[in-house]
């Protein structure tokens, strides 16, 4: 990867992490979880609103790392109007990539921005981060309110 290439991913992550989009609460949420990562102490948790199996909104809030913020910033677009079945599908689109178990020839165009987070993969310890906030949403899409752990 270039080094311009690099630069411009790190400046599009910081730049979630010190302006994180769709961050605090829904006043009536229709799902909502949590998650945590015991590792590092990172904490989130996902709202979401429906409309029939639609994501109509999202708000993230929590404490974590850059990765962790940038990840459930750039999470919250990505799912918003999606169907439920399109966000479970990114999740696992994500996971495949941070994890670097997706190959695409160098091509990800259902994931967007969100390939920001390919160079994940070279840094274990850094996956947990960057898939907690996407835990979270797979839980509140499941309807699964119980706390989700990296653990």
């Amino acid at each position: 990867m270039s080094t311009d290439l690099q630069s411009l991913y790190q400046e599009l992550i910081l730049d979630h992490y010190r302006r994180p989009r769709n961050w605090g609460r829904l006043d009536v949420p229709d799902r909502t979880a949590e998650g945590y990562n015991p590792l590092c102490g990172d904490r989130v948790t996902v709202h979401l609103t429906l409309a029939g199996d639609r994501v109509r909104d999202v708000r993230v809030q929590g404490t974590g790392c850059a990765i962790s913020v940038a990840s459930a910033s750039l999470m919250s677009e990505a799912v918003k109007g999606k169907t439920i079945a399109e966000a479970r599908h990114m999740f696992h689109e994500f996971h495949k990539l941070v994890t670097g178990h997706l190959h695409t020839n160098g091509e990800r165009p259902s994931l967007g921005k969100l390939a920001v987070f390919a160079g994940v993969a070279r840094f274990p310890a850094r996956v947990k981060c960057a898939t907690l906030a996407w835990h979270a949403l797979h839980s509140a899409l499941q309807g699964q309110p119980d706390a989700v752990s990296t653990e």
